[in-house]
């Protein structure tokens, strides 16, 4: 397994305050352990190191609020971490300081995910967000001021009571401040979580709309000149000015099912055909790696027909799809040529390889047409 990981994702899972959504792994403040926390991801990463690649190709760091770290344990953990070439960090609007930003800069940090959700405050209170418009909208200047030329802004739709001409307003605002990709989720509240608790009949109610939202964000945003790389994803085209691609490189990896490493309560590593999920309970993940020991973690093997199927249903949320040799042995063949009837997939010729992709149309049902393609 030596060396085979070219994607780090680093878990900081701490917060001020955690949205009745949000069924990640996350602590509320504790600000006196950040400190220790990240003597926890180094002890870790020392342990780890040999699975990685040299060079790294990406570095993810997600949460929880990442910037919500104590910002000397947040220095000190990007000095730490390997260069890579795409460095992304998620922040939260209201922690953005120019402090911050010039800490970030100088830590090597290349790319921000900044998490907008919405530009309604109406719709943000019902979220439980801290932040309003006028904080996305500081946090992004605050950013360009420190030089940050790839900032994301994620956005939610399928609020409960979201009107079509709140999205198209939030669509809008976005746009105003031309970010670089725009990642467009649906709302997605797990099962007891207090949101699915307090508006699971209204969600229920909203979930016959999230077919058309999903094409109204579509349409806007490919109208406006961005890419629809995947099928939440939206980047400037590569003909902007640096002439860059600006899809998220860290997330390609996982889309592609390349190898990947993770730090952190509650992170997953895929390598060498095992997949692990360490424990999210702090105490025992401070305790075994203060004593040199791998954190508790959950071990499955991945057999060759897993692998597969997984690049098939993940790859498949890509525009250009995936190269055909690689998921042969999950495809089934019969549900392909059905579904190529039905205009919903193609197979296309690129450099001499056979690639299999959703067509404009099949992007729209997405999981549901990957799904039948399993053998």
């Amino acid at each position: 397994m030596s060396g085979a990981a070219r994607h780090l994702y680093v878990h900081l899972p701490f917060c001020a305050h955690r949205c009745g959504y949000c069924d990640f792994v996350t602590l509320v403040g504790r600000r006196q352990g950040h400190g220790a926390y990240v003597d926890g991801l180094l002890a870790e990463l020392e342990l780890e190191r040999a699975l990685l690649a040299d060079p790294v190709e990406t570095v993810f760091l997600g949460g929880g609020t990442p910037t919500f770290t104590e910002p000397a344990a947040l220095g000190r953990l990007l000095r730490a971490l390997p260069p890579a070439a795409e460095v992304t960090v998620e922040a939260n609007p209201e922690s953005v300081t120019p402090a911050l930003a010039q800490m970030l800069r100088e830590g090597g940090v290349t790319r921000i995910s900044l998490g907008a959700q919405s530009f309604q405050p109406r719709l943000l209170s019902l979220l439980e967000r801290r932040a309003g418009p006028a904080d996305v909208r500081a946090a992004v200047h605050t950013l360009r001021g420190a030089c940050f030329d790839n900032i994301s802004l994620d956005l939610v739709y399928g609020i409960p009571g979201q009107t079509p001409a709140e999205l198209a307003r939030d669509l809008v605002e976005a746009l105003a401040l031309e970010p670089e990709h725009l990642s467009c989720y649906e709302l997605e509240a797990k099962p007891g979580t207090r949101f699915t608790h307090r508006y699971g009949s209204e969600l229920e109610r909203q979930a016959e709309a999230l077919e058309g939202y999903f094409e109204q964000v579509v349409e806007t945003l490919t109208g406006a000149g961005y890419r629809w790389y995947e099928t939440a994803s939206f980047c400037r085209r590569a003909e902007d000015a640096a002439g860059r691609d600006l899809r998220a490189r860290h997330n390609l990896g996982y889309w592609l099912g390349r190898e990947y490493l993770g730090l952190g309560i509650g992170a997953v590593s895929t390598v060498g055909g095992l997949r692990w999920r360490n424990a999210p309970r702090l105490a025992g993940y401070l305790e075994a790696l203060a004593t040199g020991e791998t954190p508790p973690r959950e071990v499955e093997e991945l057999p060759a027909l897993v692998r597969e199927q997984e690049r098939l249903l993940l790859g498949l949320r890509l525009d250009r799809g995936i190269e055909l040799a690689g998921v042969r042995g999950a495809l089934d063949r019969g549900a392909l040529a059905r579904l190529e009837g039905g205009g919903l997939a193609r197979i296309s010729l690129e450099a001499g390889s056979e690639r299999l992709e959703l067509t404009h149309r099949g992007r729209f049902l997405g999981g549901g047409v990957a799904a039948e393609l399993i053998a």
